[in-house]
């Protein structure tokens, strides 16, 4: 039972006493009544009958202030009751969603240490892009999409407990669901998340991941498969968002790995270990060096690397593809400025980067800090990320167009692209898949895809870029159909700046595309990296 505190103890004693007092002085006053008469009677003619109903009066007024200072005091214990639940209230519940906290949660944890053999389903949510509405409509619209988010989840579960225990995760903690019922209700909590939501005046998009794990018993169990589930949504994270995972004993190892990762990456933008290697772009019709794609690498040790396709992801989701972009750039444009200045740098923005109202302002910056004109510059965007928001993209990308910078359509054909937007947006190259260099041999269908591409770049007027020439036959047929740039390993391989200078004054010095001794001579310097950056 809840314990009055001694304030409002020491305030109801004090009115009831006051009361006490009143009703104790007019039972005196009857009690001396009878006395009180005799002597007035003896004594009439001192008017002694006037003092007497004057002190009942008094006596009267007293207990009638006493009574009304007793409500007063009432009212107060009761506003001070509500004040206090009112504290508790904020204390456990998250104010924007009024959904309980991770304090509440605490709390219902610990009420739950004496119970046993209850059977729970946890599911933690975390929302996919939510950092992106964000930063692009503001802070007011995020605000509508939680509060939106929160009500679907209410209404998905309108009897479970439900908490709001970060900027965009929840969980949900359900009772009896076994693996079957569970996993319809995680995708169930997908459908509900990603559908699109009305917020302020606009209609927005986000995505949600969730993990699920199952609890048998009391806090310590709960517990556990809080962070189980918790394991499960980032390894839901992984596989590409958007859908319910359970959790897996592996799935653990696998968080320990990140948290292991993202702590070396961390280290390694901050010191400056992240460098780029530069992969050749020939010209299909001099063979000549048209310009060098910038490739981020992270050497852990001598000889050991670390995949792009697994810290850029991670640099991305934490925040720190910013900085490591900005460096990357930096050290580009340094070494690019030994370059002949005819020769290009092609370097590539990550998609997370286009939501950035500023990037380019700072893009431009690092180059006249470093002496390198923008119009040597050319930026690789896949097309993916320019369709999903078209009017950001833009945005981001015209200071850069401005001072003079190039814009290259990366991974052509392997996206959602309309021509309707691709004939208004301004691009200077079209990057054309290896997927389809690959396969372009393998039949007609693909040798028609190839043909059509190639003929969109011209009749587009922008120059066409072939990624993943490995072999002779391959070069051939993109020379014969026209294709404008080559990149591949037939032509060279990513490699050190020191080793990309060399390349450029050995191809000078005679070496043909017919015979490229030369490019596997100085691409062959360095260790062959067969993971390729996409983004950087």
């Amino acid at each position: 039972m809840k314990q009055k505190s001694g304030a409002r103890v020491f305030v109801e004693i004090l009115g009831w006493t006051l009361v006490f007092m009143s009703i104790t002085a007019i039972a005196i006053a009857i009690n001396v009544h009878h006395y009180v008469d005799t002597f007035l009677a003896a004594y009439r003619g001192y008017h002694f009958d006037d003092v007497f109903i004057s002190l009942n009066i008094a006596g009267l007024i007293g207990l009638i202030y006493s009574l009304m200072r007793v409500k007063d005091l009432t009212l107060e214990n009761h506003r001070r009751r509500e004040a206090e639940r009112n504290v508790e209230w904020i204390a456990t519940h998250d104010a924007l969603t009024e959904l309980p906290n991770r304090r509440m949660l605490d709390k219902e944890l610990a009420a739950t240490a004496a119970e046993g053999g209850v059977q729970r389903t946890v599911f933690s949510v975390d929302l996919d892009g939510f950092k992106r509405v964000n930063d692009l409509f503001g802070h007011a619209v995020g605000n509508e999409v939680l509060k939106t988010v929160a009500e679907r989840l209410k209404s998905t579960f309108p009897h479970e407990s439900i908490y709001r225990i970060g900027g965009d995760e929840f969980i949900v903690i359900t009772r009896g669901m076994d693996a079957d019922t569970a996993a319809v209700a995680g995708q169930r909590i997908v459908q509900q998340l990603t559908a699109p939501i009305d917020a302020d005046v606009m209609t927005v998009d986000v995505g949600a991941s969730v993990g699920y794990a199952f609890s048998q018993g009391g806090a310590d169990a709960l517990n556990t498969a809080i962070m189980h589930s918790d394991y499960a949504m980032y390894a839901a994270k992984t596989a590409g968002r958007n859908r319910a995972m359970a959790f897996a004993p592996s799935m653990e190892q696998d968080v320990y790995k990140r948290a292991r990762l993202e702590g070396a990456l961390k280290r390694a933008v901050r010191e400056g270990a992240i460098i780029p290697h530069f992969q050749p772009l020939i010209d299909l019709k001099t063979n000549r060096v048209y310009g060098f794609e910038a490739l981020a690498r992270w050497e852990l040790q001598p000889g050991e690397f670390v995949s792009p396709g697994e810290f850029i992801p991670l640099a991305e989701e934490t925040g720190l593809i910013v900085p490591m972009t900005e460096h990357l750039l930096r050290l580009c444009c340094r070494e690019a400025c030994h370059w002949p200045q005819d020769v290009g740098l092609a370097f590539n923005l990550s998609p997370v980067l286009l939501s950035d109202a500023v990037l380019g302002l700072r893009l431009i910056k690092i180059m006249s800090d470093e002496g390198f004109s923008p119009t040597r510059l050319e930026l690789e965007i896949t097309e993916s990320s320019v369709m999903k928001d078209y009017p950001a993209a833009q945005k981001v990308l015209g200071d850069l167009i401005e001072a003079g910078a190039r814009i290259a359509l990366d991974d052509f054909g392997t996206g959602y692209s309309s021509l309707s937007q691709l004939s208004g947006f301004s691009f200077d190259t079209i990057k054309i898949d290896r997927s389809f260099v690959t396969a372009m041999n393998k039949g007609e269908r693909q040798d028609k895809v190839i043909r059509a591409i190639v003929a969109l770049g011209s009749g587009l007027g922008v120059k066409t870029t072939a990624e993943g020439i490995e072999d002779d036959e391959q070069l051939a047929y993109l020379r014969s159909l026209g294709c404008d740039i080559g990149q591949g390993y037939l032509l060279g391989k990513p490699m050190p700046a020191e080793a990309a200078l060399r390349f450029m004054q050995e191809r000078e010095e005679g070496a043909t595309a017919a015979t490229p001794v030369t490019e596997g001579k100085a691409a062959n310097m360095v260790t062959p990296l067969p993971n390729k950056l996409r983004r950087a």
